[in-house]
């Protein structure tokens, strides 16, 4: 599975507008098309970040439910008020799966559900034997270098990412040997439509 965590900075305030907007419109009309809307996040720690998950089968259907959804008629009635909430929705990372996300029935959460995201930046390809083992993980990611086909969309390139998912708070530790240089960690909250949770 080709995955995007996607990480949104939206204008002072607007989140739970293009939550709402999100969760109404872009869920169905994206799996529709063969895509996986797998999660959608409040991040707790930066009150205006929206942070999300889409998943496709491999690239090639990446290829071509991108050019189908934004040249669709939900992009084009919805895609400019989404567009408005935002400041920046370039900070993307493509990635494989290695550990796909248990999914839900989207509906009513927990209280107090939470995700934590762990993501790593290496000085080179994490091995995926050795991270797809991580201990506590409920999904594990790393870098797919493939060349991104739908360049409409941008994505980070030149890094080695791994990222782990766990319902716990407990500071997870990077494979041994894997030339971490740089660690990032996100507190998300699921929205209620989210079916990562």
């Amino acid at each position: 599975m080709i995955v995007e965590l996607r990480q949104y900075t939206l204008r002072p305030g607007r989140r739970d507008e293009l939550i709402d907007l999100f969760d109404t419109a872009f869920v169905e009309s994206q799996e529709e098309l063969g895509m996986a809307v797998l999660g959608q996040f409040r991040d707790l720690d930066r009150p205006d970040m929206f942070v999300w998950l889409r998943g496709f089968p491999d690239m090639a259907a990446r290829g071509r439910a991108l050019p189908e959804f934004y040249g669709g008629p939900v992009w084009q009635q919805h895609g400019p008020a989404a567009n408005a909430t935002m400041l920046d929705s370039d900070d993307v990372l493509l990635l494989r799966a290695l550990v796909p996300p248990p999914l839900s029935a989207r509906g009513p959460l927990a209280p107090g559900a939470l995700m934590q995201a762990t993501i790593w930046y290496g000085d080179r390809p994490f091995d995926d034997a050795v991270a797809g083992a991580l201990p506590g993980a409920v999904a594990v990611f790393t870098t797919e270098y493939a060349e991104n086909n739908f360049p409409r969309l941008p994505v980070r390139e030149g890094e080695h990412a791994l990222v782990w998912f766990s319902r716990s708070d407990v500071a997870a530790e990077a494979p041994a040997g894997s030339g971490v240089v740089r660690t990032e960690r996100l507190r998300l909250a699921p929205t209620a439509r989210s079916a990562f949770r």
